[in-house]
């Protein structure tokens, strides 16, 4: 149900990356948590709506361009990630054994 208010939210309110809404005045509107917030755009973005964000906020994207940049931005997201997992993989080789035990 928050979901697909979350949804109709943005698509009445914020068609189109310049008229993107920050997390923090959806979450006031909206009356949910940060990480609620973030669980529903990701449920939304695995069923295919173009849900589309920027250091802005979050926006009900209008255009191929729009999904793209959100992807683009995702992907450095991503990318961070990985980089963190293998300097903790590397770390793994100072403790006892080498082994990380």
């Amino acid at each position: 149900m928050r979901k697909e208010q979350l949804c109709v939210y943005l698509y009445k309110n914020c068609r189109g990356k310049n008229k993107c809404a920050s997390a923090k005045a959806i979450r006031s509107d909206l009356h949910m948590s940060e990480n609620e917030l973030r669980k529903h755009v990701n449920r939304l973005r695995r069923e295919c709506i173009p849900i589309g964000s920027s250091s802005n906020g979050y926006y009900f994207a209008e255009t191929a361009a729009e999904v793209y940049d959100t992807i683009k931005n995702l992907r450095r997201i991503r990318d961070g990630i990985d980089a963190a997992i293998t300097g903790l993989e590397c770390s793994m080789i100072s403790f006892r054994g080498g082994d990380g035990v």
